[in-house]
């Protein structure tokens, strides 16, 4: 069977294998390690966002890659840590928790943009990380 051409993923939904030890809430932010394999999302270094994770997956009590996560890649309201007001669309947000963003890139990984701060939560575009 030739599947050159045939339309398997869109660029929005994805399966990632999950690391080893972890549970991932749904809707939650969802990021890689460097590994390889879905994390958390969590203030730290040398993750990359990968979305929202779309099923609760507990690999708790297994290996790295055991398991796959369902991501949904786009744009996502999350909660703020720190100061973010409306002037600061468009900038560069980090993960700062599970569920929030921050503006403080200190020991933090990219996020996304910013495209609407509320009172209720930050809107970020998580498909748009560079700088």
């Amino acid at each position: 069977m030739i599947r050159t051409g045939n339309e398997k993923l869109d660029n929005r939904n994805i399966e990632l294998p999950v690391a080893a030890d972890t549970k991932l809430r749904e809707l939650t932010i969802a990021a890689v390690n460097a590994n390889g394999y879905a994390v958390a999302g969590s203030k730290a270094t040398g993750l990359k966002v990968a979305g929202c994770v779309q099923r609760y997956t507990d690999n708790s009590g297994g290996e790295a890659g055991d398991m796959t996560v369902p991501v949904r890649r786009g744009t996502f309201v999350w909660n703020k840590s720190g100061t973010i007001a409306g002037t600061d669309i468009l900038k560069l947000c980090y993960i700062a928790g599970v569920d929030s963003v921050t503006l403080d890139s200190t020991g933090a990984s990219v996020a996304g943009r910013i495209l609407a701060v509320d009172d209720d939560g930050v809107t970020v575009d998580m498909m748009d990380t560079a700088d």
